[in-house]
C-alpha cells in the first residue's frame, strides 16, 4: 500500500476534445472544479458516488468563438450565492457564467489579443492578463483600469489578499506589483517568460517560468528561494492550504509535488504538455494536459483508483514517445547505454530518470519512491542515430521544411520555414505576425503544417499541440493655507507676492465653506449633525487670490535681468498688465480682454522656465475669464495649452511652475470650454499630475488634490466608470505620500464625490483598499473637517 503522503491516480476524465488549458476549484457544488479547453468549452465537474471515484459533467459552458485559455471562479455574493465562472479566450474576450447556465451571463470586451490569465478578488473584482501586453481590472461588467508597463505578453496575473495589490507576470521576464493601478515594483530574476503566479500570503508569492525555475518572493522585492527540478517550461502552480507546500506542472510531462522546499514526488503523464493544475478542497490535485484528458490525483487511499485503472495508466505512460531534445536527455548514443539489468539497481530519489537499451529501442524509466521500483515512462526517439534534418536553407538557416503559402489569390506567395521539433501552432502564429496577416488564419496554417509533416512529427500528432507562443520553441519575445491671505511665497521669500494661494470670495452667510473657512459654498442652511456638507462637491474649486501689482512688479524685475533674446518689449508688459487688471477686477469699466492680449499671454508663457512663473500666475487668473477660457481652451488651441502645462509639470521641473500649472488647470474648470478640454485630456492630465505626489511641496499637493476633486465633481453624475477609476487610483496613490491636512481633506472629498451614489465606484474603492488606507484620518480633529469628512467617506463604503 502506498504511503499516505504519496499521490496516486484517482481518475482520468476524457472530458475535452483538445488541450485542457485552465482549471479552477469551484465553490459550488462541494468538491467540484471547472476546466477550459481549446475545444472552445468550459465544463463543470462534480464528484460522483460511483465505485470509480470519478467525476460527472454537470455543465458545459460555451460562449467563445476560439480557444478558451484560462478560467477563474468569482467568490459568491448576494446576487450570485453560488459564485461565477470567468473564462478568457483567444477571441480576446472574457465570458462570465453562472454555475447553472451554458451561455454567458455577460461578456467583457476590451483586450486586443488573447486573454491568457484571470484572477478574482474581493467585491467581484476581476483581473485579466493578455497577449496585448496589458492587464485589466474589471468590476460590474466594466473595465476600471488598464495596467500598462509590460513590454510583452502578460501570461500570469493574481490579486493578493492585501486589498489593492495585484501582480502580473510577463514574457518580458519580469513580475510587476500594482497598487491602485500604478506599478509600484518590478521583480527581476527569471531568465525567460514568467508563466505562472501563486499567492502564499499577504507578503509572499511564487512564480514559475520557461527558464525551468520556481521562485519564492517577498512583496517587498526580495527573492528568498529558487526551486529547481523541472527540465522544461513550467506552466502552472498551485499552493496547498498550509501556504507552504505546492504543486507545479510543465512541458516536461510532469506534475511535481513540493514539500518543505523539496520536490518530494514526480508524476509523469502520457502527454507532452501538462498545462494546468489546481488543488481541490480535499487536497486532491486536478491537472489538465495537451491530450485533452483531465486527471485527478489523491493521497487518500480510499479515493485512489483500483489496481486495474492504475495499471492502465502505467501502460499508457509506457507507450509514450519522448523526443530526446525536449526530454532533457541530451545527445543519446545507443551503444553507450546499459541494458535492462541497469534497472536492478534502486533509484536515489523519486522522479529520477534512467535510460536503457532494449534491442534497437531506447526506453526511459522513472524511479517511484512510493512503489520502490522503476516505472517505464516511454520510448525515446530523436537521438544522434536518427536523421531528421532535410537541410533546406532559408534566410541563412537550416530548416526541415520551407513551405510556399498563397494567402491571397494573385498576390505574392510567402515562405513558411518549419522544423519538426517546433510546435506548428507557434510557427503559424509567428508566420501570421511576421506577414501582418489576420489571426483568423491560425487554424488553417497550423493544420496545413500538421497535415504536410505527419511523417516527421515526433509522437502522436496533437490537433492543437502547443501554446501559440511557447509550445515547442522559446518565446523571446510654496506655503499656503485654505484661509485668504495666509502663507508665504514658496519661491521668492517673505514680503513678496503669493501666487494664487487658494482663496474664494466670500459666499452668502450660512455653513462655513470647508475649503476656505469663509462663506457658505452650498445651499444648506445651518449645519446639522447628520448633514454631509462635504460631498458630493460638483462645483469646481479654484485658486482666486491675487495681488496684481506684486505680480507685475515681479514680472518686470525678472524681465529686466533676462537675456536680450528673452526680454519682453515694454508694450508687451503693458498689454499683460492691462489683461491682468481686467481679469482681476470684475466690476472694472475696462473693456474685455482682446485676442491680441490673449495671444501675447500665450507667447509669454513660453519664456525660459526660470523666469516664466509670473506669466503663469497671470494665466492662472486669466483662464477664469470667459473670453480667455474660450480662446485658450477651445478646440484649436486647447490641446496645445494642455501639452504646454503638462511639460511644465514634469517631475524634474521647477516646483513653482509645477504648482502654477496645476492651479491653472484647476481654474480652467470654471469655463465650459476648459471643462470640455480637461475631460477630453483626462487620462493624460491625471497621469502626469499623479507623478507630482512624490514632490515634497505642500502647495503642489493641495493643487494636485484640487485637480482630482474637480475631475471627481465633473464625473459625479456621469456613468464613466473608467474615468472614476482613475480618480480613485490617483487619490489613493496621493494619500500615500501627502501629509498636508488641507491636501488630505480635498483628496477625501474627491473620494467621497467619486463614490457617492455609485455602487460600482464604491465596490472598486473597497477593492483598492481605500477603507483601510483612510481610517487613520478619522481621529484628526485639527482641522475637524478632515476627521468628519473621512468618517462620511467610510460610511459610504460600508
Amino acid at each position: 500500500m502506498a504511503s499516505s503522503n504519496s499521490y496516486k491516480l484517482r481518475c482520468s476524465i476524457p472530458g475535452h476534445e483538445m488541450d485542457v488549458r485552465g482549471l479552477a476549484a469551484a465553490v459550488f457544488p462541494e468538491g467540484a472544479f471547472v476546466s477550459v479547453s481549446r475545444d472552445r468549452t468550459g465544463r463543470v465537474w462534480v464528484p460522483n458516488s460511483s465505485p470509480d471515484k470519478g467525476f460527472t459533467e454537470m455543465q458545459c459552458m460555451s460562449g467563445h468563438s476560439n480557444f478558451v485559455s484560462c478560467v477563474c471562479v468569482v467568490a459568491p455574493s448576494e446576487t450570485h450565492p453560488r459564485g461565477l465562472v470567468a473564462t478568457g479566450g483567444n477571441d480576446n474576450n472574457i465570458c462570465v457564467f453562472t454555475m447553472d447556465q451554458p451561455q454567458p451571463l455577460f461578456t467583457l470586451k476590451g483586450h486586443k489579443n488573447t486573454v491568457c490569465s484571470l484572477s478574482s478578488g474581493k467585491f467581484g473584482t476581476l483581473l485579466s492578463g493578455s497577449w496585448d501586453t496589458t492587464a485589466k481590472v474589471w468590476l460590474n461588467e466594466k473595465c476600471m483600469m488598464t495596467l500598462q508597463d509590460h513590454t510583452a505578453a502578460v501570461w500570469a496575473v493574481v490579486i493578493l489578499p492585501e486589498q489593492g495589490l495585484m501582480l502580473s507576470g510577463s514574457a518580458d521576464k519580469t513580475i510587476k506589483l500594482w497598487k491602485a493601478g500604478r506599478c509600484e515594483k518590478t521583480f527581476t530574476g527569471h531568465e525567460d517568460c514568467v508563466r505562472g503566479l501563486a499567492v502564499i500570503s499577504n507578503t509572499e508569492f511564487f512564480s514559475c517560468s520557461n527558464d525551468t525555475s520556481i521562485r519564492r518572493w517577498l512583496v517587498t522585492g526580495e527573492c528568498v528561494q529558487v526551486y529547481y527540478s523541472h527540465t522544461n517550461y513550467i506552466y502552472s502552480l498551485a499552493v496547498f492550504p498550509n501556504n507552504q507546500d505546492f504543486v507545479s506542472t510543465g512541458e516536461d510531462r510532469t506534475l511535481r509535488i513540493w514539500r518543505k522546499g523539496e520536490c518530494s514526488q514526480t508524476i509523469r503523464l502520457p502527454a507532452q504538455s501538462v498545462w494546468c493544475c489546481c488543488i481541490l478542497p480535499n487536497g486532491d490535485i486536478a491537472v489538465g494536459s495537451s491530450d485533452g484528458i483531465l486527471r485527478v490525483f489523491t493521497e487518500a487511499e480510499d479515493r485512489m483508483a483500483g489496481a486495474e485503472d492504475l495499471q492502465a495508466f502505467e501502460d499508457e505512460l509506457s507507450k509514450s514517445t519522448i523526443d530526446s531534445k525536449t526530454g532533457d536527455f541530451g545527445d543519446i548514443k545507443m551503444e553507450d547505454l546499459p541494458g535492462r539489468e541497469h534497472l536492478d539497481e534502486p533509484g536515489n530519489r523519486d522522479g529520477q530518470t534512467r535510460l536503457i537499451k532494449d534491442g534497437q529501442k531506447v526506453e526511459a524509466y522513472q524511479w517511484s519512491a512510493s512503489d520502490d521500483r522503476w516505472v517505464k515512462i516511454g520510448d525515446v526517439v530523436g537521438g544522434s542515430n536518427e536523421q531528421t534534418s532535410k537541410n533546406v536553407m532559408y534566410e541563412g538557416k537550416e530548416y526541415d521544411y520551407v513551405f510556399t503559402i498563397d494567402v491571397n489569390e494573385g498576390g505574392p506567395s510567402m515562405k513558411l520555414p518549419y522544423n519538426v521539433s517546433e510546435d506548428p501552432w507557434l510557427t503559424a502564429h509567428n508566420f501570421l505576425q511576421k506577414n501582418d496577416l489576420s489571426p483568423m488564419f491560425l487554424d488553417q496554417v497550423a493544420n496545413f503544417i500538421i497535415e504536410n509533416t505527419k511523417g516527421d512529427v515526433v509522437g502522436p500528432a496533437q490537433p492543437a499541440g502547443g501554446d501559440p507562443l511557447t509550445g515547442g520553441a522559446r518565446y523571446i519575445p510654496g506655503s499656503s493655507d485654505n484661509r485668504p491671505g495666509f502663507g508665504a511665497d514658496p519661491f521668492t521669500g517673505s514680503g513678496r507676492y503669493i501666487p494664487g494661494s487658494g482663496s474664494h470670495p466670500s459666499g452668502p452667510a450660512g455653513v462655513p465653506d470647508p475649503f476656505t473657512g469663509g462663506g457658505a459654498y452650498s445651499s444648506a442652511a445651518l449645519r446639522q449633525t447628520a448633514t454631509n456638507i462635504y460631498f458630493p462637491k460638483t462645483d469646481g474649486v479654484t485658486f482666486e487670490q491675487a495681488n496684481p501689482s506684486l505680480i507685475i512688479a515681479k514680472l518686470k524685475e525678472l524681465n529686466g535681468a533676462a537675456p536680450h533674446e528673452h526680454k519682453l518689449a515694454e508694450e508687451i508688459l503693458e498689454s499683460l498688465e492691462r489683461l491682468l487688471v481686467c481679469v482681476c477686477e470684475s466690476g472694472s469699466s475696462d473693456p474685455p480682454p482682446t485676442i491680441q492680449q490673449i495671444n501675447l499671454l500665450w507667447k509669454a508663457s513660453h519664456l525660459p522656465e526660470d523666469i516664466v512663473f509670473p506669466v503663469l500666475d497671470i494665466m492662472r487668473l486669466a483662464v477664469r475669464h470667459p473670453q480667455v477660457n474660450e480662446t485658450l481652451c477651445g478646440e484649436a488651441e486647447g490641446v496645445q495649452l494642455c501639452n504646454h502645462l503638462l511639460s511644465l509639470m514634469r517631475p524634474e521641473g521647477r516646483p513653482a511652475n509645477q504648482m502654477l500649472a496645476l492651479r491653472t488647470l484647476c481654474n480652467c474648470f470654471i469655463g465650459r470650454h476648459g471643462r470640455a478640454l480637461l475631460m477630453a485630456q483626462r487620462e493624460t492630465v491625471l497621469s502626469r499630475a499623479a507623478d507630482l505626489a512624490t514632490v515634497c511641496n505642500k502647495n503642489i499637493h493641495i493643487a494636485l488634490a484640487t485637480l482630482v476633486l474637480n475631475y471627481a465633481g465633473c464625473l459625479h453624475s456621469q456613468p464613466d466608470l473608467e474615468a472614476k477609476a482613475q480618480c480613485l487610483s490617483v487619490a489613493s496613490r496621493a494619500l500615500e505620500t501627502v501629509q498636508d491636512k488641507e491636501a488630505v481633506f480635498r483628496l477625501l472629498v474627491a473620494l467621497g464625490t467619486t463614490v457617492a451614489s455609485d455602487q460600482t465606484a464604491q465596490d472598486l474603492a473597497r477593492s483598492l483598499g481605500v477603507n483601510s488606507q483612510i481610517t487613520k484620518y478619522t481621529s484628526v480633529s485639527d482641522p475637524s473637517k478632515v476627521g468628519e469628512c473621512c468618517q462620511l467617506v467610510l460610511k459610504e463604503l460600508q
